[in-house]
């Protein structure tokens, strides 16, 4: 009797993916409990734009991290106002990993990002803030240093403060001195603030 070789779920998937796959039944792939389907299903919504909140709603219940990791790219190149609420939502999960992700996927969109980056740093979580912050790190937009300085002369959160001082180290022109120095007399008993402010401060004049 000949051996007939199961199919892997690679294979399955390969062939569904030759079938017509219009956007409402990728996006009733997302549930399909094989993880290979749901990462074909959510890479190759990309082409659907009403599928970000289906993707968003996937994204906060899925476990593997393979599959995140392709709704978040496919999140990112949708970019619309639906994808980046729901990457702020993932900033306030208490997974560290879906948090870090979604920070990473937000620094790839320093526009659609930028209208909101202000109700962020002014967010009543001061952890949040702080992912804010993170998010400044890698966003290329013009905003960064002036965001960073509203940060070192009105939050009054040591720790959010202590981020945006690191940041501003590397960042930082001229701009921030005077602020930089406001930053120092308002924290006086802080050490770090003291050391990371001189720092960047030392940075700037370098520079």
């Amino acid at each position: 009797m000949a051996f007939i070789k199961n199919r892997t779920s690679d294979a399955v998937a390969q062939d569904e993916r030759k079938m017509p796959r219009d956007c409402a039944s990728l996006v009733l792939e997302l549930d399909n409990p094989d993880p290979m389907v749901r990462r074909w299903a959510a890479r190759d919504l990309a082409d659907c734009h009403e599928a970000a909140g289906d993707l968003v709603s996937r994204l906060r219940r899925e476990d593997d991290a393979s599959v995140r990791e392709i709704i978040f790219s496919t999140l990112t190149g949708l970019g619309d106002g639906t994808a980046v609420a729901g990457l702020v939502e993932c900033l306030r999960s208490q997974d560290a990993s879906l948090r870090n992700e979604a920070i990473e996927a937000m620094q790839q969109l320093p526009d659609e990002v930028a209208p909101i980056m202000r109700g962020l740093l002014a967010d009543p979580d001061a952890d949040l803030r702080i992912f804010a912050v993170n998010i400044l790190e890698s966003l290329r937009h013009p905003g960064v240093e002036p965001w960073l300085i509203e940060v070192i002369e009105h939050d009054a959160e040591v720790n959010v403060c202590a981020t945006a001082v690191d940041l501003l180290g590397e960042v930082g022109s001229a701009a921030a001195g005077a602020p930089l120095k406001r930053l120092k007399a308002r924290f006086a008993d802080e050490p770090y603030i003291q050391f990371a402010a001189d720092l960047a401060l030392k940075r700037i004049a370098e520079g």
